[in-house]
């Protein structure tokens, strides 16, 4: 809790793309304006609405949401550290394994008939007139 920052809520930008703001939501072109005292309140509206409802919201859920997903991403480190890495890590192993056995059967099966073929086509001589 100590290194927690309270003021930079989102250092990895992971909710860059959420565009939340008045600007970012409504916007009136050239040409078509509302009465300025209409744009006053309705800037001062959104931002209550949106700030309210958003602590209303967090308030209620947030802290069971928080431990939902931690619960979540608590299953899935345990998935892969006791379960899927183990796992891939004995895939590799039987891997080599295999790996080891294909070169051996290639080696003395298909190698020696490759030799043959490889000699007895290196004696065709090709001349052209």
């Amino acid at each position: 809790m100590a290194d927690l920052d309270m003021n930079n809520r989102d250092p990895n930008e992971l909710n860059g793309h959420i565009k939340v703001n008045f600007e970012d939501v409504l916007g009136e072109p050239e040409g078509v304006r509302s009465i300025d005292c209409v744009w006053r309140n309705s800037y001062a509206c959104f931002n209550c609405g949106k700030n309210c409802m958003y602590k209303f919201l967090t308030t209620i859920c947030g802290i069971c949401i928080a431990l939902g997903w931690g619960c979540e991403f608590a299953c899935s480190s345990f998935q892969h550290i006791w379960c899927l890495t183990p796992c891939m890590r004995e895939f590799s192993i039987a891997c080599g394994f295999l790996q080891k056995c294909f070169g051996t059967i290639i080696n003395c099966c298909i190698a020696p008939v490759c030799e043959a073929c490889g000699m007895f086509f290196s004696q065709i001589h090709v001349h052209n007139k």
